[in-house]
């Protein structure tokens, strides 16, 4: 039969636009035409149907949770039109998610993907006392009293039920759930205790379109590689398989053809739109993934109705017969149909239950709606970036158990502080020492960092002063090695992981911006992500050159809400840092990053060869530095009185500056001032503007490209600061990629730069 000839045989009032009020209706009218004879009503603890692994009991309350979860998307699509709600993409179809939940315990952490209204209506049963229609009628009003964010966006999180706030998520928590898996199981390997039991199961949903996103691949290919080597990696990957994507379809079978053989991938099937048959499907996948520690997925039928969200008007772009042959497939039918079949309930019952969820539903909406809204800057950016500098500045100060880093340094004798002067390599790996003595939930891995001790041995001894279990790399994969710090930090360990080089995070970017640094905001602060991220990269380097290994883009860094980026220019300056930001990430949980300049890694000298003048003491125990303090050259400058020449600089740029300053008081007689800004994101722009202050003239030094560069924030604080009229010249690397050899240093300033522009100045 073609399209045209089965037209007339679907009822005129289901050709309507609003797919919504027409799965609504589909509801009532399926249960007042069902002419079935029911069974004898089964008891709570018997099968509610003959063979089903669900008692009737469990069907009931599941299709409670159901009904919760429909009930919401269909208040949220009436009330968004009146502005009380500002969220439509729904669940309806993926009801079935519920099984997962209510298999799993509220401990397993969740990583959901934003149709999961059923699963997180049956965790809520986990916990007396806890209401999902009213706390997710806050979270879709953008109430400052959603428990989950604080009125910050629609997402599905509750602190007591272990679900962490995501936001609109394309796969890109794939690789912080797999983390969180392996963390769970490396905390009994370095006697860490967890804060979830120790069989505890980490949950990640996402949809069938997102599984070909390079994130998800990444997170099963790591998953993959992880259970091969024998590692446990008690990871649920949940596919809610609805067969589109937006408007992409999926091809039939392509899940389960992609999934179903994937070595160390273990797969099962179940039917999320039939409760009594997908139970004990779902109920296999979750015990085998909590007993055998091994990464699962789980392929759930599921489909999607009602469209995307709100505005995606179907219509326009499916037919009317295929529209009604999706919505014959709602889940809730046949949970209506077992309820009916079943004997459990009848069709009074079953309306009046379907009738009283919506009154809840709308009831919580329009309480919410009267409860207040984020109102002021103030307020909406309060949990982004915690800072309590005391409590910094103590935990920084507090120094490492004496004899825990006597052992990690090998002896009394060799200990750092009792040391000659050494390059900023050196000591950075002593400092590294140090933190993982100070802390032993500290973890530190990354590429080729431990035998090897990475590509310039900045970590070497580490692994053998604390073990494989707390040193050791990865796979080459700097997305996965981002979604490791994050499942550590969510169970509560320290992670330093390092990028090789800074072209290598380009890579991995989101799972800083998105996820890392957004969870604190999300969540109001009540899941944090504390990480401190070793980055090696900016240019200048000799004989390994090119691109990759000269990126002196900090763009990608600067722009990131929350995060914290600090660049050390000399080696004290790098031991002091790396405890300041250590108890950063321990006391405010925040996303830290350490960018270390590699061409200065072994510097030794500053103005000529065999000087000494870059080697510097390891600072005593208790020293960190104040985070947003920067340091002037000569010592004490600045203080009440007017220098000829203010340099701005950091990195590279210091010592440059420091060699072109001589030149430039030689050749001008004037008195020349540089200023290391060391801490790069956020700038500290009172102190800036207080260096301008008493400038005559001003130089930015800054090796970063022309456009977003560090240098452009630093003119925008001395013009808002005031100082606008100063004159001042920027000298600053090209909009290029860096090319090899010694065409690498047309494209990035150097000394006759500086001292260039200074006479540019002096005319």
């Amino acid at each position: 039969m073609n399209a045209a000839a089965s037209t007339p045989t679907i009822p005129a009032w289901k050709r309507g636009i609003n797919r919504a009020e027409i799965c609504d209706r589909n509801f009532s009218e399926f249960v007042r035409a069902w002419r079935g004879t029911p069974a004898p009503r089964p008891r709570d603890g018997d099968p509610v149907l003959p063979g089903s692994a669900l008692d009737a009991r469990g069907f009931r309350e599941l299709l409670e949770s159901q009904l919760v979860s429909r009930h919401l998307d269909l208040m949220a699509r009436v009330l968004r039109v009146q502005n009380k709600v500002f969220y439509t993409i729904g669940s309806s179809g993926h009801e079935g998610n519920a099984m997962v939940a209510r298999l799993a315990r509220h401990t397993d952490p969740a990583f959901l993907h934003y149709r999961s209204g059923g699963f997180m209506a049956e965790r809520f049963r986990k916990l007396p006392g806890m209401d999902p229609v009213m706390d997710s009628a806050l979270s879709f009003a953008a109430s400052a009293e959603d428990p989950a964010s604080g009125g910050r966006h629609k997402v599905w999180g509750s602190k007591p039920l272990w679900v962490l706030p995501q936001t609109s998520t394309i796969a890109s928590h794939l690789p912080k759930a797999l983390g969180t898996a392996v963390a769970i199981e490396q905390a009994r390997r370095i006697g860490h205790a967890l804060p979830v039991p120790a069989d505890s199961i980490a949950i990640c949903s996402f949809g069938d379109a997102s599984s070909n996103h390079a994130t998800a691949q990444t997170a099963f290919n790591a998953a993959a590689w992880t259970a091969y080597q024998g590692l446990p990696a008690p990871v649920l990957f949940v596919c809610e398989d609805n067969g589109i994507g937006i408007s992409v379809k999926t091809p039939d079978g392509w899940i389960g053809r992609n999934f179903r053989h994937r070595p160390d991938l273990d797969y099962f099937h179940a039917d999320g739109l039939d409760l009594a048959a997908g139970y004990g499907q779902v109920q296999a996948a979750v015990e085998h993934c909590r007993r055998t520690r091994r990464p699962t997925f789980l392929h759930l039928r599921t489909t999607r109705i009602m469209g995307h969200a709100g505005t995606d008007f179907e219509i326009e772009w499916r037919s009317i017969e295929e529209l009604c042959a999706v919505e014959a497939t709602d889940p809730l039918l046949r949970s209506a149909a077992i309820a009916l079949e079943s004997g459990l309930m009848g069709a009074d019952e079953l309306l009046e239950l379907y009738e009283t969820t919506r009154k809840r539903c709308f009831a919580a909406a329009e309480e919410a709606d009267r409860r207040p809204r984020l109102a002021s800057l103030a307020d909406v950016v309060a949990p982004l970036a915690p800072y309590t500098p005391a409590a910094v500045a103590a935990e920084a100060a507090r120094p490492a158990p004496e004899q825990a880093r006597i052992a990690a340094y090998g002896g009394e004798d060799r200990l750092p502080e009792k040391q000659v002067p050494r390059h900023l390599a050196i000591q950075i790996n002593q400092a590294l020492h140090e933190l993982m003595a100070k802390y032993p939930e500290t973890l530190l891995f990354g590429e080729d960092v431990a035998q090897k001790g990475g590509v310039y041995t900045v970590t070497r001894g580490l692994q053998k002063a604390f073990k494989g279990a707390r040193v050791f790399n990865t796979l080459l994969d700097e997305t996965m090695i981002l979604g490791l710090a994050q499942g550590y930090a969510n169970m509560g360990m320290l992670p330093l992981p390092e990028i090789q080089y800074l072209a290598y995070f380009h890579n991995a970017c989101d799972q800083i911006r998105g996820e890392a640094a957004s969870l604190q905001f999300f969540s109001n602060d009540q899941y944090r992500n504390p990480m401190l991220v070793r980055i090696a990269g900016l240019g200048y380097q000799r004989g390994f050159g090119g691109h990759f290994h000269n990126d002196n883009s900090i763009t990608a860094l600067r722009d990131i809400p929350g995060i914290v980026v600090g660049c050390p220019s000399r080696g004290d300056d790098a031991a002091t840092m790396l405890r300041t930001l250590a108890a950063l990430a321990k006391v405010d949980g925040r996303v830290a990053v350490f960018l270390e300049p590699i061409a200065l890694y072994m510097t030794k000298d500053l103005h000529e060869a065999g000087d000494g003048q870059w080697l510097f003491p390891y600072p005593e125990q208790g020293q960190a530095m104040v985070l947003g303090e920067g340091r002037v050259y000569p010592s004490g400058a600045g203080a009440g009185q007017d220098d000829d020449l203010v340099v701005f600089t950091y990195g590279n740029g210091v010592p440059m500056s420091l060699r072109a300053a001589r030149r430039i008081e030689q050749a001008h007689g004037w008195k020349v001032r540089v200023v290391d800004l060391r801490w790069l994101v956020p700038l500290n722009e009172a102190f800036i503007a207080e260096q301008a202050s008493t400038a005559k003239r001003i130089l930015v030094v800054d090796e970063g490209r022309r456009s977003a560069g560090v240098g452009e924030g630093v003119i925008t604080a001395i013009a808002e600061g005031g100082y606008r009229s100063r004159p001042f010249r920027r000298v600053v690397g090209a909009d290029t990629y860096t090319p090899l050899a010694g065409a690498a240093f047309l494209v990035i300033p150097g000394d006759d730069d500086i001292v260039a522009a200074a006479a540019e100045l002096a005319g």
